[in-house]
């Protein structure tokens, strides 16, 4: 090819793909009606609440998903997935023993008067009971016990509990405590309590079960597991419910139903029966409303990314197996997807590079945002195509607009 011809070619693709790609992949449904049924085709009373699929990702449901609460004793969810995740790299077990401090025996057992597992100070708790105590009785005494034995204090193990948080795009977030004690900086938001429990279910598999347990005993005081949940006959089989003062019933949960698995999470009920029968009610509108549908098969290239300096000027995209979304039944709902990277790309750019997101959108709900990966490896290219790349970026908007015209007429 000679240098004009390529210099053509580089051109059109710098004009095909700006720098912030914002690729409209296509309609997979028809438009709704305008005089279409509510939004979601369901509505809750709770003030915040999602509803997420947890094979596929896709967001069924949000109202104020991202409105932000004080989490109170849900972040008990948080203290057992950085518990899990050091129990997993084998750095402690579940035998392991935590003594019990007179800090935790003092601000969380006995004698503070709330949820306890009555653990006996200055004695010594196996790691895999002090963590049915935190997650089947939310006992206090047992979560601080665990961030001490973990961190050696609370306020270390706090810091692990964000850095995690983060770690799993837990944006709007933040932890203060291990217990969900009252604290004015410890929030969190039903989406980000949602992808906490997806994690927790997918990356903990051994680990979970805990939350089931149907009740514990220590210091001969024998304690039924509080979620109300895992006897509401919806398929439950974990993680927390709670309260908080002024700010109402929290739950989150996963139910199982037909090999189905969905997490909810339900925040600032008015009171316990509306926070179940709420929490209940968007269950069941899940199991029984969609259906899955796939998008993009296994290594189908989604879109299209600029790279500069390279052999080629771009390069696909994909997603690391194929694509599904939960769409409803009643087919309805317009949905489409976006390509969003921040480029051009710089040479050389490695095979499986994670470069980009594709965004999918359900009518006004973000369904779904998963990773897009480099299709093929782009070495370095030649001198003249990086100078070439280098006058297409010096250009400028006004020049490639002019070069476009002229390009067109050519082609004429």
């Amino acid at each position: 090819m000679s240098v004009s011809s390529r210099f053509a070619s580089r051109l059109v693709r710098a004009l095909a793909f700006p720098a912030i790609a914002l690729a409209l992949l296509g309609v997979l449904t028809a438009p709704r009606p305008a005089a279409a049924q509510p939004a979601q085709g369901f509505q809750t009373s709770v003030p915040s609440a999602v509803l997420i699929d947890f094979e596929t990702g896709t967001i069924l449901y949000e109202k104020d998903a991202d409105k932000r609460f004080a989490p109170g004793t849900l972040v008990k969810v948080m203290t057992a997935d950085v518990v899990f995740s050091q129990l997993k790299a084998g750095k402690i077990a579940l035998d392991t023993p935590f003594t019990v401090s007179v800090n935790a025996w003092k601000r969380g057992g006995g004698p503070s008067g709330g949820a306890a597992m009555f653990a006996e100070v200055n004695k010594p708790a196996p790691v895999g009971e002090l963590l049915a105590g935190a997650l089947v009785v939310s006992g206090n005494d047992a979560a601080i016990a665990l961030a001490e034995g973990v961190a050696n204090t609370e306020s270390e193990f706090s810091q692990m509990m964000n850095a995690e948080a983060k770690a799993i795009g837990m944006a709007n977030s933040e932890f203060h405590n291990a217990t969900g004690f009252a604290d004015p900086g410890q929030v969190s938001t039903a989406r980000d309590l949602g992808l906490l429990a997806a994690h927790v279910i997918h990356t903990y598999p051994t680990y979970y079960p805990v939350f089931a347990r149907p009740n514990i005993e220590w210091s001969r005081i024998k304690q039924r597991n509080r979620n109300v949940l895992l006897d509401a006959g919806i398929g439950a089989d974990g993680l927390q419910v709670g309260w908080v003062k002024d700010v109402g019933y929290h739950a989150l949960g996963s139910a199982v139903q037909n090999g189905q698995r969905l997490i909810v999470a339900t925040l600032g009920a008015k009171s316990e029966k509306e926070r179940l029968e709420e929490t209940r009610k968007l269950l069941e509108w899940g199991f029984q409303s969609f259906r899955q549908r796939q998008i993009f098969t296994a290594d189908q290239e989604i879109g299209r990314a600029q790279v500069f300096g390279g052999t080629q000027g771009s390069v696909g995209l994909v997603a690391k197996g194929a694509v599904s979304i939960l769409t409803p039944r009643s087919g309805n709902e317009r949905v489409t997807a976006k390509v969003v990277y921040t480029g051009p790309l710089r040479a050389p750019v490695a095979k499986g590079t994670e470069v980009g997101r594709m965004q999918v959108t359900r009518g006004q709900v973000k369904a779904l945002e998963i990773p897009l990966y480099t299709a093929e490896d782009v070495p370095v290219g030649s001198l003249t195509d990086r100078a070439l790349d280098g006058g297409m970026t010096l250009m400028g908007d006004g020049v490639r607009d002019l070069f476009k015209k002229v390009l067109a007429k050519v082609g004429k």
